[in-house]
């Protein structure tokens, strides 16, 4: 009896070590599986190895086809840690020169290895002992300094949406309780009805102006055609620095009467023309004088029609740069018994006025 159970405590402790064994070698087998296949080695340097160890996975394709053989610290400080990899053979046909190796981890918190990327196909192919480039690892401060700035950024976005939305609500409310032009428009409706006949009776009457014959006819016998085209390259002030040159012309010998924009002796202008297009200036300002007499904003008008009437002349006549020849109409402001007009003329670099 004695004899039976001690042969049943070695047959356990026998199966016991058999299976611990077989265990031993499947992980040995399976951690040095390389060994029984054809390798060669590749050098890759990194500025850091953040984490990877010796022994560590190398993947290419995401496949396991190697592992790290050693990681080497750089001869000096400015140099970068070397690490050399035993790949399988049957990798060559897609690794390149060109080929990838970059330090990766298993989610956020894993094991560190490498992944070598395909080469491209008009690449040399590698030969052991090569050294292909290195990519360092993301590090997590990098990855949670990225994150705060743009959490920042949303957080401005945000603040300034708020505002804008307070403001829209302040308008809304402005609107809707009738406060301001806007909201008595929208909130009155016979007020509304009637500024909008206004305007569109307004239209028609501008619209029917246009066409009426006898108010163009008006318009020509002074000169000019269009009263809305006389303050097209009108300036409010002159410039402050003085002008360079100067010319006076009496405004009894240039037009054909005292209450036109007509050019009767355009000789007269010749001189001022010629003195434009043969010398470079700055910006050249037309303006026409009024008398002390008569209305003032049909002076006001008159003075700007002769004003453009001449500019016109001087641009057309002698190519000067459109752009650079302004009016003015000096009604009261400057009265002058033969309706002078005036063309100063200001050196390069002034300003186009305002």
């Amino acid at each position: 009896m004695k004899n039976e159970r001690m042969s049943t405590v070695r047959l356990g402790i026998f199966a016991i070590c058999a299976l611990a064994i077989l265990s031993g070698g499947v992980f040995l087998i399976g951690s040095r599986k390389l060994d029984f296949m054809s390798t060669y080695t590749l050098k890759a340097e990194f500025p850091n190895a953040g984490g990877l160890v010796a022994g560590a996975d190398v993947r290419v394709g995401g496949i396991h086809m190697g592992t790290v053989r050693s990681i080497e610290l750089p001869q000096s400080p400015d140099g970068k840690v070397a690490v050399r990899m035993d790949l399988a053979a049957k990798t060559r046909a897609v690794l390149r020169k060109d080929s990838v190796a970059s330090i990766q981890a298993e989610g956020l918190v894993g094991d560190e290895y490498i992944e070598v990327s395909f080469g491209s196909k008009g690449a040399p192919p590698v030969h052991d002992g090569d050294t292909i480039a290195g990519q360092p690892p993301l590090e997590m401060s990098q990855l949670f300094n990225k994150t705060n700035g743009i959490l920042d950024q949303v957080q401005l976005v945000a603040q300034n949406l708020q505002g804008v939305s307070k403001n829209m609500e302040d308008i809304s409310g402005k609107v809707n309780s009738g406060t301001g032009t806007v909201g008595a428009l929208i909130n009155n409706k016979s007020l509304y009805n009637e500024a909008n006949a206004g305007v569109q009776d307004f239209q028609e009457d501008a619209e029917a102006l246009k066409h009426n014959f006898l108010l163009r006819s008006f318009f020509k016998k002074r000169g000019y055609e269009d009263a809305s085209e006389l303050t097209k390259n009108e300036i409010g002030q002159l410039p402050g620095n003085p002008a360079s040159k100067e010319f006076t012309l009496d405004g009894k010998n240039l037009f054909e009467k005292p209450d036109t924009a007509k050019l009767k002796n355009e000789k007269d202008l010749q001189p001022v023309g010629q003195f434009l297009a043969g010398n470079p200036f700055g910006l050249a300002v037309v303006a026409a004088l009024g008398s002390a007499k008569g209305d003032t904003s049909q002076e006001k008008q008159l003075t700007l029609a002769r004003a453009a009437v001449v500019r016109d002349y001087l641009v057309n006549n002698f190519k000067l740069d459109d752009a650079r020849v302004k009016t003015m109409g000096l009604a009261k402001e400057a009265p002058s018994p033969s309706g002078e007009v005036q063309i100063m003329v200001y050196p390069a670099g002034t300003a186009g006025g305002h």
